[in-house]
């Protein structure tokens, strides 16, 4: 059996191994702490959860949904929008329902590459920005984030003759895997340069309101001329735990999102109703439960930080999203020590380079791991540092 070649040539997915790796340990009876994965272990608000119980007795949401969802969820977005950021939308035309923000990146490609065109994606980054250019037949080029730069893409340096073939420029603040920040004065920077050469760009809102230490992460909308240029994905996975119901939403330009929809329609049948109720009880019921994840992320972040340090690795504190950024020994690969942890420890931590060239040489940490698992990951941690301190004495 002959397989497409863009199937052939698709690496392997890197969470998807991850787990993989986390079975066979497990199988073979050791007993995992994992920081590999940013699935968010506290459970989804119960009120929510309520809304859900109530939507799924009702016939009317055991049909097929409509793609574009119902007038109620795109009003609940809308008002979302323009209560936490300021941003007016139009519902009906700027705001797209989707089943989770993954599958609305990687179709956004379907509705701008050609075969041959360019987009300009950064490294390191969530593979599914380059795997969608590459199943609409286009080329990835690759801006690297750098430590230096604070992590934002130099714009400046990419080749005309690059430039000249783009039609994408994918950006995502905060930041998966780094942690790091962008304020609205590098979004418009971008959207300069995203005009001046008849780009799009998709901007990746997933860790929105995961933020720490009083920072409030902006929307790319919120940049004049945004509206232009752009559209942003957003979810409700981080924000109110909700990876498990699959649900965002692609907000912006018009005709960018009408093209999504346009894809959408012919691929898929739309969020099931009864979930499309339970995130507008999510977006208009209390918020308190936001402030309470942060908290609880927040201290999951200071222990790993401190701990990491421990080891005498060199971190910093994201000041936003579920991850710890930090170097690896001198000398070592992220796939070495990530091993070595694994081997050692029976801790998951994620090797940067699975998230590109330029994030060899750092290690992911998710602080979605329950307290009592993060204690004893980091427990395992400080003594085998403390072990191979003595060995090498």
């Amino acid at each position: 059996m002959q397989l497409a070649r863009r199937v052939e040539e698709l690496p392997p997915y890197l969470f998807a191994e991850i787990s993989r790796k986390i079975a066979e340990k497990r199988a073979a009876g050791v007993d995992v702490v994992s920081f590999g994965i940013g699935d968010p272990d506290l459970p989804t608000p119960l009120h929510v959860l309520e809304a859900l119980k109530q939507a799924a007795g009702d016939p009317a949401n055991h049909r097929y949904p409509e793609t574009d969802g119902l007038p109620e969820l795109r009003r609940a977005f809308g008002g979302w929008y323009e209560r936490r950021f300021g941003v007016e939308l139009d519902p009906d035309k700027q705001t797209l329902p989707l089943i989770g923000s993954k599958e609305g990146i990687g179709h956004v490609a379907l509705c701008l590459i050609d075969e041959g065109d360019t987009a300009l994606v950064p490294d390191p980054a969530y593979p599914v920005y380059a795997v969608g250019t590459s199943f609409a037949g286009g080329l990835n080029y690759t801006l690297p984030l750098l430590e230096q730069n604070g992590y934002l893409p130099d714009l400046d340096a990419i080749p005309r003759n690059v430039v000249v073939r783009a039609k994408i420029l994918w950006l995502n603040y905060p930041n998966n895997p780094t942690g790091a920040v962008a304020g609205l004065d590098f979004f418009e920077r971008a959207i300069d340069f995203a005009k001046r050469n008849d780009i799009v760009i998709c901007h990746d809102l997933a860790y929105a309101d995961v933020t720490y230490d009083e920072y409030e992460a902006p929307s790319f909308l919120q940049a004049k001329g945004a509206f232009d240029v752009g559209i942003e994905f957003n979810s409700l996975s981080k924000t109110y735990n909700m990876t498990g119901w699959r649900i965002g939403v692609a907000a912006g330009n018009e005709q960018l999102v009408n093209a999504l929809f346009r894809v959408k329609s012919n691929l898929d049948s739309g969020v099931p109703q009864a979930i499309q109720e339970m995130a507008i009880a999510a977006m208009s019921g209390p918020q308190d439960c936001i402030l309470d994840h942060n908290e609880i992320y927040q201290r999951r972040r200071d222990r790993i930080v401190e701990a990491l340090r421990g080891l005498g690795l060199t971190v910093q504190p994201p000041r936003a999203g579920l991850y710890v950024w930090a170097h690896t020994p001198e000398g070592m690969s992220s796939i070495q020590f990530a091993g070595q942890l694994l081997d050692a420890t029976g801790v998951v931590v994620t090797p940067g380079i699975g998230y590109g060239h330029y994030g060899e040489g750092y290690i992911r940490l998710s602080v979605t791991t329950p307290d009592d698992r993060v204690e004893e990951g980091l427990r395992r941690l400080a003594a085998w540092q403390i072990e191979a301190a003595r060995a090498g004495a």
